[in-house]
């Protein structure tokens, strides 16, 4: 008996909630756009701020600082300064390059084209050289003013530039992104309250009876929280599909026009921006209610 009396609470919950939706048919349409516009916003924001930090870290794990040796550097001064480089605690690999392998490495790169660096193999005009990796890419420049000054060094070269400017490119997409939702969340919020208003006010005498009958707050409350949730959740799933099935679009076709572009491809990692997508859209709908419900129900 009892088991039958939940169900109807719960099937008169549900009623109510989708009936008053109905009601409020361009409210209702109206709070679930400004969720969905706003989290398509923010669900994008956080795949570009995924991607650009995937694509920084693959730069990163690349950036070496290139070490060219002075002329006529001996090879006891190359073994010395080699030891001396790996007792460096910054430093995690060296790699000696001679001016041999150097200038076969060159040729490879220039591949049919070759044949114009011919006449460097009887004077190679490369100097020796050593490749280090650092454990951070934030310790490449304060080592290479290290390795700059040591004997037998003639320049120091690195490109952590484009890595400093890329991770900055990350940073600010993150913020815009977040005061973005920010705002636009705060209109969803707002829409969502004044439909759940709307909602109160046309059923005040209704809520007023069932006050005096003794129903309790949370039994008047619970129908204008489930439909504040149901406006953010269809708001979300609808901003999370644009999201999943518009980057899947995207993904394959830039792998067929940019191929040397390392987005993220597995989807695995995207899912989780999807379930936060659908958690934000239900919180913003029950924000909505209860603020709502608490300035406008005196129960």
């Amino acid at each position: 008996m009892l088991t039958v009396v939940r169900l109807k609470t719960i099937n008169y919950y549900f009623r109510e909630a989708f009936q008053s939706i109905l009601r409020n048919s361009w409210l209702s349409a109206a709070s679930i756009g400004v969720v969905a516009v706003s989290l398509l916003i923010l669900g994008s924001s956080l795949l570009l701020v995924l991607n650009a930090n995937n694509i920084a870290a693959n730069l990163e794990s690349s950036v070496e600082i290139s070490v060219f040796l002075m002329d006529k550097t001996t090879p006891d001064q190359v073994r010395n300064l080699e030891n001396r480089i790996k007792s460096m605690p910054e430093v995690v690999q060296v790699q000696f390059v001679s001016k041999q392998r150097a200038l076969e490495e060159m040729k490879k790169n220039f591949g049919d084209r070759r044949d114009i660096l011919a006449g460097l193999e009887e004077k190679n005009p490369l100097p020796d050289a050593f490749r280090v990796k650092t454990q951070t890419v934030e310790q490449v420049e304060p080592l290479a003013r290290q390795l700059a000054a040591l004997p037998q060094v003639d320049q120091v070269r690195y490109g952590q530039g484009v890595v400093e400017k890329l991770l900055a490119l990350s940073r600010w997409m993150r913020a815009a992104g977040l005061i973005t939702m920010f705002l636009l969340g705060l209109a969803a919020v707002f829409l969502i309250a004044t439909t759940i208003r709307l909602s109160v006010f046309a059923r005040r005498k209704e809520i007023g009876i069932m006050k005096f009958l003794g129903a309790t707050n949370w039994f008047v409350r619970f129908p204008f929280l489930l439909e504040g949730m149901a406006l953010g959740l269809a708001g979300a799933l609808a901003a999370s599909a644009v999201v999943y099935f518009g980057y899947i679009s995207l993904i394959n076709s830039i792998q067929v026009s940019l191929p040397f572009l390392q987005l993220v491809t597995d989807l695995n990692l995207v899912l989780p921006i999807i379930e936060s997508l659908l958690i934000l859209g239900l919180v913003i709908g029950a924000l909505g209610s209860l603020i709502s419900i608490r300035r406008f129900l005196s129960v």
